[in-house]
């Protein structure tokens, strides 16, 4: 989808404090206010922004563990299989792969047992055939950076534009 040079300023500038107003974002893009919630109104249709909402520290509420699941799963049930788990409440992310197998599911946990009862009712499902369970021990970097992204983007355009 192509995207204006606005579009991505928008974006950047959301990305990185989506409560900004459309004033404050038409004074540091130097666009009307009227322009500004144009474009965002615009970028929301299209579903490139899908919502807004606030980056929450886990660990420091007590969900100190963070677990990834690999499923393999019957032929012709996987997103059966997956839609039901991805109901869980611990769970924050539910995966096709490639390799050895199916799908991968990131959930979060206060407390070993919590973990231990979603595993056993992930392999407790008729079309489950195995899981394979990862506990991560440390956080090194979760989440991504529209702006860096753009960044990076920006140099590759620009380094193809001079070769």
């Amino acid at each position: 989808m192509d995207l204006s040079e606005d579009d991505l300023d928008i974006l950047t500038k959301l990305s990185r404090d989506g409560r900004k107003t459309y004033n404050k974002l038409a004074e540091e893009l130097k666009k009307s206010p009227v322009t500004i919630k144009k474009y965002v109104e615009e970028l929301e249709n299209k579903g490139i922004i899908e919502g807004y909402g606030v980056t929450i520290n886990y660990e420091q509420l007590g969900f100190e563990i963070i677990a990834l699941i690999e499923l393999t799963i019957s032929k012709g049930k996987m997103l059966e299989v997956e839609r039901d788990i991805a109901k869980n409440p611990h769970v924050f992310g539910v995966y096709d792969i490639t390799g050895e197998y199916d799908a991968l599911i990131f959930a979060r946990f206060k407390r070993r047992d919590e973990l231990s009862q979603l595993v056993k009712d992930i392999n407790s499902y008729e079309y489950v055939i195995r899981t394979n369970t990862h506990i991560v021990l440390n956080v090194i970097k979760e989440g991504s950076s529209f702006s860096e992204l753009m960044k990076e983007e920006a140099a590759k355009n620009k380094e193809k534009k001079s070769s």
